[in-house]
């Protein structure tokens, strides 16, 4: 079913903060995080980018056991690039597709919130999908990307904090591999160390490769919630098509992603939700 909802995302084109498409891709989030979870929390809020457009952005919160006090966050980003900026492209600068920037993390958390409505959790899971990742660039609009994670972690809703948050980020690459990013390593290195080993346990250690330093580091969503004291990391496979020639080009497509890599890392997300359970 994950990979229906990658799909979906896809076929409502460009999910590009400020188009029909980002509004629709939105409202079907909504929509479905609304039959699924107990509480949605919308965190609506209007952004102003480095060229003064004035651009709606809302981050869509689902709450599984609203009223514990001890959580699990996941997130993933579902907004798509307005142009490919990829330094090997040598192509048209239009905008990605986003079939794993973007629709990959989103179908895993809906993914999760179908085994998590078929099975309710016995602790509180927040599945977070943040808006305007992906919209600028770090180099020479630093203040239009991570826009929904910096939100979020400026306005954090009332309750308990998580006990660690994991994001999830390009990974759905049908050759897909994850190695412990840098900056998770420095920021979160026990709870890396959880969720390679609950990889492992489960059978996909030959995915999950538990080698600290063989992996990016990169500036993601879950810097933002580090710098506010959140435990998080980030799931990511920065190695997409030969040399990472698909990240943020027009061939980030349908024809590169697997549904087999989406089920590799919904059954570890439900794993850290059963593991965490089990240690109550």
């Amino acid at each position: 079913m994950a990979f229906r909802y990658l799909e979906q995302q896809v076929a409502f084109g460009y999910r590009i903060p400020g188009t029909p498409a980002h509004i629709v891709a939105g409202d079907w989030i909504d929509s479905l995080a609304r039959e699924r979870a107990d509480t949605v929390l919308v965190q609506s809020w209007t952004h102003i980018s480095s060229d003064g457009d004035s651009l709606a952005m809302r981050n869509i919160l689902a709450r599984f056991r609203p009223e514990s006090q001890e959580r699990i966050l996941f997130l993933a980003h579902w907004d798509t690039r307005p142009l490919s900026d990829n330094p090997g492209w040598t192509g048209a600068r239009t905008p990605v597709p986003g079939a794993n920037d973007g629709a990959s993390g989103v179908a895993v958390l809906l993914g999760m919130a179908d085994a998590l409505r078929a099975r309710p959790p016995e602790l509180g899971v927040d599945l977070l999908f943040v808006d305007g990742e992906d919209y600028g660039d770090f180099q020479h609009h630093p203040d239009d990307v991570l826009i929904g994670s910096r939100y979020f972690a400026t306005h954090l809703p009332p309750g308990p904090r998580p006990l660690y948050a994991v994001l999830f980020d390009l990974v759905a690459d049908s050759g897909l591999r994850l190695l412990p990013e840098g900056q998770s390593l420095l920021g979160a290195p026990e709870v890396v160390d959880l969720v390679w080993r609950v990889a492992e346990e489960v059978g996909h250690g030959k995915i999950w490769v538990n080698a600290p330093g063989a992996g990016p580091t990169l500036t993601d969503d879950h810097v933002e919630l580090q710098k506010v004291g959140i435990r998080a990391i980030d799931v990511v496979d920065f190695d997409y098509g030969p040399r990472n020639a698909w990240w943020h080009t027009p061939e980030d497509t349908l024809g590169k992603v697997s549904a087999a890599s989406l089920q590799v890392v919904g059954d570890v997300g439900m794993a850290l939700v059963r593991r965490q359970a089990a240690s109550h």
